[in-house]
C-alpha cells in the first residue's frame, strides 16, 4: 500500500483489515500518513530488514512497514528543486508496473532501462 495523501491514510483501526504481509509506505512524513499512536496494543515490530519493520499481532496478522512509515521517496537523502520530478517520474513508472499484477512476493525496483530513460528527459527538461 503506497499512501501519499497527506491526511492520515491509515487510522489505527485500519492497519487490522490491511492484508496480511502487506507492505506500507509513504512519499509523506509518517505523521501526515499513518496513525501509529492508535495502532492496537496487541501489535508487537521487530526488524525484518534494512529499513522495513515487521508488525505482527497475536491474531497472526502480519504487515510490514517501509523507513519507519516516513517518505520512502527520500530515503536516501531529499532533492528540491525540479530534481524533484525525477522523483515522481521513478514513482508513476513503479506504480505502472505494479498495475499490472504480475509481480510476485518481494521487494522490487524498477528496470534500468526505465531509470535511464528517466534520467536523461529529466536531463533535457532541467538542463536545456
Amino acid at each position: 500500500m503506497l499512501c501519499a495523501t497527506g491526511s492520515l491514510a491509515l487510522r489505527g483501526d485500519d492497519f487490522p483489515r490491511l492484508r496480511s504481509g502487506a507492505y506500507v509506505a509513504t512519499v509523506t512524513s509518517s505523521e501526515d500518513e499513518l496513525d501509529l499512536n492508535r495502532l492496537p496494543p496487541c501489535y508487537v515490530t521487530s526488524e525484518a530488514g534494512e529499513h522495513v519493520t515487521r508488525y505482527a499481532s497475536d491474531f497472526c496478522h502480519v504487515f510490514f512497514l517501509l523507513n519507519d512509515g516516513n517518505a520512502i521517496n527520500f530515503l536516501h537523502g531529499a532533492s528540491v528543486g525540479p530534481f524533484i520530478y525525477l522523483v515522481h517520474a521513478e514513482l508513476i513508472a513503479a506504480v505502472r508496473i505494479l498495475a499490472r499484477g504480475d509481480l510476485g512476493p518481494g521487494i522490487h525496483e524498477i528496470p534500468d532501462n526505465d531509470r535511464r530513460d528517466i534520467a536523461s528527459i529529466g536531463l533535457d527538461h532541467c538542463n536545456p
